[in-house]
């Protein structure tokens, strides 16, 4: 759901950064984007390798020939500036002399923040099965390339963004030295300016090329969900966690129910949140890095059966070192998902708690419930009942 809600918004963030006119039908936008997904999953269409990989290397090439453009620039003494670097940012209450425990918050706010970054790395590991063969090793290596690309890419924004010195606030009225009613002003994104700044203006093909592409990757990942979250609806229904229709197929064989129910939720984030990326993306990191500690917990489980019923010495080695591997990358998820809730608790993520002790009550209560109706509605044997001591 939040996977839906943060995609589709940061897409429409990034419309309205090259139409700015659209900005006061930010939530129209989103919703009808949410609309369309669902309309086109509904027909059966399926999600294809080849209509996903156009986009994607369209946006990878776009983000890199940006920063190799930038840095280029930077580098031979050609110093754009960002349309918001004129800008200054009005410190908080206290802010201009932050120091001891509140610098601390600070870094860790800023740190859980920037672990939005790993998100969606778990979607190579899902897919494994899909690979050819060898599947692992191909899985590995698609692995490693695209945390080279993320890395890459992640670095190569952030130093453009620093040299140019770009302005992005949760709140346009913490930005000084904006003319006008800073209500109404509508903040670019980062990748919006940079492209502004380094590709010739917001009225260049390459600005509009950048922003068409992110915002199509970014609607195409939000397409992932409707993919994912209909079958795991499916299969918790089958294990009598969730109501029976989340099990059926409509007419185009999909999980028709799954699909409007995602869309009816999400769609209601949106609206409920105005669309506003920074207020979703709070709830988004507290699920996305349980389920990272949950999973790399379950590894470490896996290995230790593993090794209990393994003589090989050299198979025992290796399944150490795996083992080693995901309990580190258990504390450290587990770590981030500490501050993450700590930071971003009252900004909104104490909704996600909510929501999820919510849901696990509801699937237990469902389950409960199927379990009576089964056993009152079980065949009981005449012969053992008349077996059966008065």
């Amino acid at each position: 759901v939040m996977t839906v809600a943060v995609s589709v918004a940061s897409g429409v963030d990034n419309i309205i950064s090259a139409f700015g006119g659209l900005a006061g039908y930010r939530v129209a936008l989103a919703v009808g984007f949410v609309v369309l997904l669902t309309a086109m999953n509904l027909r059966g269409v399926r999600e294809s390798g080849r209509a996903f990989a156009a986009p994607t290397y369209l946006f990878i090439g776009g983000i890199l020939l940006m920063v190799v453009t930038g840095l280029v620039r930077v580098v031979f003494g050609d110093d754009p500036q960002a349309p918001t670097a004129a800008f200054g940012i009005h410190p908080a209450e206290g802010g201009d002399n932050l120091a001891g425990l509140g610098l601390l918050m600070l870094g860790l706010r800023a740190f859980a923040s920037g672990c939005t970054a790993l998100t969606g790395v778990e979607a190579i590991s899902n897919g494994v099965p899909a690979f050819r063969a060898p599947k692992s090793r191909n899985a590995a290596s698609t692995m490693s390339a695209m945390g080279i690309l993320a890395v890459v890419m992640f670095v190569g924004v952030t130093v453009l963004a620093m040299t140019s010195n770009v302005h992005y606030v949760d709140d346009a009225c913490q930005l000084s030295g904006l003319a006008g009613d800073c209500s109404t002003y509508t903040q670019q994104t980062v990748i919006a300016q940079l492209a502004s700044t380094f590709l010739g203006g917001d009225n260049s093909i390459l600005f509009y090329f950048i922003q068409a592409v992110t915002a199509l990757v970014l609607i195409l990942a939000a397409n992932t969900a409707f993919n994912g979250f209909p079958l795991l609806a499916s299969i918790l229904a089958q294990h009598r966690y969730l109501p029976r229709q989340m099990h059926t197929r409509g007419d185009r064989l999909a999980f028709s129910n799954g699909i409007i129910a995602l869309a009816v939720v999400a769609g209601g984030l949106l609206w409920f949140y105005k669309a506003d990326v920074t207020s979703l993306i709070h709830l988004y990191i507290l699920g996305v890095f349980t389920s990272f500690t949950l999973s790399q917990i379950g590894m470490v489980r896996h290995w230790n059966r593993a090794l209990a019923g393994e003589s090989d010495p050299a198979v025992r080695g290796a399944a150490q070192r795996s083992r080693v591997i995901n309990g580190l990358g258990a504390v450290t998820t587990a770590l981030v998902l500490v501050i993450v809730l700590i930071t971003k608790f009252t900004q909104g993520a104490w909704l996600a708690v909510l929501a999820a002790v919510a849901l696990w009550a509801m699937m237990r209560g469902i389950r409960r419930h199927y379990d009576a109706v089964s056993s009152e509605l079980a065949v009981e044997d005449p012969a053992e009942e008349s077996a059966k001591p008065t």
